[in-house]
């Protein structure tokens, strides 16, 4: 007969993820054991291992939890018009972001170190969510959908803008999220258009 599952399973899972990316990000996952996972989460090496096989299977799991929750934000970001709906998914994920921290310099320093085929499930997640925007950003910009030279680059400082917000903003400063999301969405939206324009024919004549 099975072992019935603890009532706090998945919430002890959470926090254990939640412990690893911040010992991943702080000190490396070369140096970072499992041993000192257990230790910092004040639970025991076993329990740990009960939840993940190893190391890798471990930082795979912080990764890519992180990465279906933003493709899932994306896919239900709403709004009545595509600036509307790009003004929805800058918010959505800045607020995502907002303890994501140690998970986004994992994911940049880390995630190399993973097998090929864990990378490559990872980066199909990522491609997902750059597709989620960028569908908005065509809709926004049908040049641009018929066009796709400049697509990706302007999907790809979309990102760029909300990725790097945590360096600098302060939630006690004069500019909220919301105004942040905003001020991203209307220089995709208005800015988008001129690009197009002056980039389409160097582009043709490369």
């Amino acid at each position: 007969m099975a072992r019935p599952r603890a009532a706090d399973h998945e919430e002890k899972r959470q926090a254990i993820l939640k412990q690893a990316a911040e010992l991943f990000a702080t000190h490396g996952y070369d140096r970072a054991s499992l041993a000192m996972l257990a230790k910092a989460c004040d639970v025991s090496k076993t329990l740990v291992y009960h939840y993940w096989t190893d190391k890798a299977a471990l930082l795979f799991d912080v990764l890519a939890q992180h990465l279906q929750q933003l493709v899932e934000i994306a896919r239900g970001a709403v709004g009545t018009t595509p600036r509307a709906r790009l003004e929805t998914l800058a918010f959505l994920l800045l607020d995502a972001y907002r303890d994501a921290d140690a998970v986004h310099r994992v994911q940049i320093t880390c995630l190399t170190l993973l097998a090929p085929a864990q990378q490559e499930a990872l980066r199909s997640l990522e491609r997902a969510l750059v597709a989620e925007a960028a569908a908005i950003i065509a809709d926004l910009h049908p040049t641009l959908a018929e066009d796709r030279r400049l697509l990706k680059p302007l999907t790809m400082s979309f990102f760029a803008m909300l990725n790097w917000h945590h360096l600098w903003h302060r939630d006690r400063g004069p500019l909220s999220r919301e105004d942040y999301a905003r001020m991203v969405a209307a220089l995709i939206a208005e800015g988008g258009g001129p690009a197009a324009r002056i980039l389409g024919p160097a582009l043709d004549s490369a």
